[in-house]
């Protein structure tokens, strides 16, 4: 709850998690991570009559992105003792306005109960890893293509305005990476982006009033980027999520010039086709768009 159900409603979650040691620190002590990633449903999205005050939430369902680090104490070989910090962001990926987003600092505690299927087996306090077997570095290449839905926000003559409607995006990745080790991969990516929505802003036709705000359409080079993103991706069973930060090299207008970022998550649906959930950003600060879509990676087999 955030205690303010007339502004902001009371939502929950839903969600998967994965989570792992990080560091033994003794024998029944252990640094671990876990990070969370679903949907949050029951805001109460901003209305300038009845929540006013609600500047932040445009929706009634966000994502939901949470990552903790904790401290694990094994108390006996199947229980658990958890406590430490965890971030968390809702948002709903500029869809939607407004779309502020909520940034939560928390603190932690949870008591763990591990059922075990082999009877009488000994168990290690803390789990040690399997021995690991040899791992040869290989390149795999990763070929995504994706879209979603945004919403505009313009400035003219000084004052702003919200375009009506939602906008179009699609976009194509291709990430040739190198795989250092089990845990971590990265690369050089070349993408490729047409945002329906791009210099909108300098096409103005007519604002008599925000409502009826029209706009005549950019050229289509207005409106493509291709750029080109440094990634690296930390890979887990099932789950990997890849970070970058990249510069445009060809593309017109303001609204494309400058870095962007991408923060993503591929969950595997076999073991070369992948689900892609991602996020752009525009200059470490502006929301840009969703990046919803399906990946392939070529050469996925791990070489030993």
């Amino acid at each position: 709850t955030f205690s303010n159900r007339r502004e902001l409603g009371n939502p929950f979650t839903v969600y998967v998690f994965q989570g792992s040691r990080i560091a033994r620190l003794s024998e029944r002590l252990s640094l671990d991570y876990e990070w969370n990633f679903g949907a949050s449903f029951g805001w109460r999205k901003y209305d300038a009559e009845t929540n006013p005050y609600n500047n932040i939430v445009g929706s009634p369902v966000n994502a939901y992105l949470n990552i903790g680090i904790m401290l694990n104490w094994s108390v006996s070989p199947v229980w658990e003792l958890t406590a430490g910090i965890d971030l968390t962001h809702y948002s709903n990926g500029n869809t939607h306005y407004p779309n502020a987003g909520i940034n939560t600092l928390g603190g932690r505690i949870g008591l763990v109960r591990r059922f075990t299927i082999e009877k009488g087996r000994r168990q290690d306090y803390c789990r040690k890893p399997l021995p690991a077997e040899a791992f040869r570095p290989y390149f795999s290449y990763d070929l995504i293509v994706y879209g979603a839905p945004r919403k505009k926000g313009v400035y003219w003559n000084g004052v702003p305005y919200l375009a009506p409607g939602s906008f179009g995006v699609v976009g194509l990745n291709f990430t040739p990476m190198y795989n250092v080790n089990r845990y971590f991969r990265g690369g050089i990516s070349l993408d490729f982006q047409y945002d329906e929505s791009a210099n909108i802003g300098g096409h103005v036709a007519d604002v008599s009033t925000g409502d009826n705000l029209k706009f005549y359409r950019p050229s289509f080079g207005e409106q493509f980027s291709a750029g080109l993103s440094l990634r690296g991706e930390l890979v887990m069973p099932v789950f990997s999520v890849n970070v970058g930060v990249g510069q445009n090299v060809i593309c017109k207008g303001k609204d494309m010039r400058g870095l962007y970022q991408i923060l993503a998550l591929k969950a595997s649906i076999t073991h070369s086709l992948f689900l892609h959930v991602g996020y752009q950003m525009h200059k470490f600060r502006d929301p840009n768009n969703l990046m919803l879509g399906l990946g392939y990676r070529f050469n996925a087999a791990r070489r030993y």
